[in-house]
């Protein structure tokens, strides 16, 4: 007589993925907030073609404005993989942007213009020195964990107040232009819509995924992550990829500061990029990246993003006051480090 093979049942096949398998819980959640989103847009239109348009355009509206914050959300998840943090990169964002805006400045006494340098030679100048700008910010804040070993906390702190302070005193008296033809990297249409802040967005993910995955850095970056004590003892030069982890971090910040300015024409040195710290790391850690380290993607984090993102414009499309959605917002970081720690003791 032959026994009946029992199989799981489908609910205890998604309670297992859900305990088991970060990037599934999140897509999960990410998939209730688009239901609940297209709920409250409403469907009231005069026919579907009316109806997906509007939702369509929502969706694009979200993803552009949140492409800057999920740019250094992705160096950020790098950074907590490693087992640091950086609380730095709003205020690195504006100190770049910054160093951007003197270099392609439009007014005749402008650095390049000055010297005869205008359009397309002046940009490229401008962009080289300000991805060379956000390197060497990272690369300080790398320099004073792997090197002088202060805590990842203290040594960023320090970069944020210094990096944004000094950037006001220089530029409360600066007058700068930004030349029309730069806005081109963020504005130009294509088919009919502002999409090329979330062509960087998507195409920097990709990249960045490849690497996690796929190279030697990335396989240090886990191991480091994990247990610091054995990527030494394995012959991993620890310091060097933990410096290596800031820089990269400054680099895609000062990515999104280009393409900030490109998308605005100016930056505001006060309260530009504020905030972007917090919402870089709940979209890390809403992703499913351990905060202790050696656990994360790069996915994980663009679908932890999204989530922020489509919560925000949710709570927008319910009338929510802006004050309450940052409460939210902590909420949803709290639940998903409770996660992480219930799945660890498991």
């Amino acid at each position: 007589m032959t026994q009946k093979t029992t199989h799981p049942s489908l609910w205890r096949r998604v309670q297992r993925q859900w305990k088991t398998n970060p990037l599934f819980s999140t897509a999960l959640v990410l998939v209730l907030m688009i239901i609940l989103q297209t709920l409250a847009l409403g469907f009231s239109f005069d026919s579907f073609g009316a109806w997906f348009s509007q939702w369509s355009r929502n969706w694009i509206n979200i993803l552009r404005n949140n492409a800057t914050v999920g740019i250094v959300a992705l160096g950020m998840c790098f950074v907590i993989i490693s087992g640091g943090i950086d609380l730095a990169v709003g205020s690195t964002l504006v100190a770049v942007g910054a160093t951007l805006m003197f270099f392609i400045n439009g007014y005749p006494n402008g650095i390049l213009t000055a010297a005869g340098i205008t359009g397309v030679p002046a940009f490229v100048i401008g962009i080289l020195a300000c991805m060379l700008m956000g390197c060497a910010l990272g690369g300080v804040s790398g320099f004073l964990i792997a090197r002088q070993k202060l805590p990842a906390f203290i040594a960023t702190l320090g970069m944020m107040k210094i990096c944004r302070s000094v950037t006001q005193q220089v530029m409360q008296t600066a007058s700068v232009k930004v030349p029309t033809q730069f806005l081109a990297i963020a504005n130009t249409k294509i088919g009919g819509q502002v999409v090329l802040p979330i062509v960087y967005w998507l195409v920097i993910a990709v990249i960045l995924h490849i690497i996690s995955r796929k190279t030697t850095f990335g396989r240090q970056v886990y191991a480091i992550g994990s247990n610091e004590r054995t990527a030494r003892l394995s012959g991993i030069n620890v310091e060097r990829v933990k410096a290596m982890v800031y820089v990269l971090s400054g680099l895609l910040v000062s990515i999104s500061a280009i393409i900030q300015v490109a998308r605005i024409g100016s930056m505001d040195y006060a309260n530009a990029g504020s905030g972007y710290e917090m919402d870089a790391i709940a979209a890390v850690v809403v992703g499913g990246t351990s905060m202790s380290g050696g656990r994360g993607s790069v996915i994980g984090t663009v679908l932890g993003m999204l989530i922020i993102a489509v919560m925000n414009n949710l709570l927008n499309l319910m009338g929510v006051p802006p004050f309450l959605r940052e409460a939210f917002k902590g909420f949803i970081v709290i639940v998903a480090v409770l996660l992480q720690k219930k799945e660890s003791n498991s």
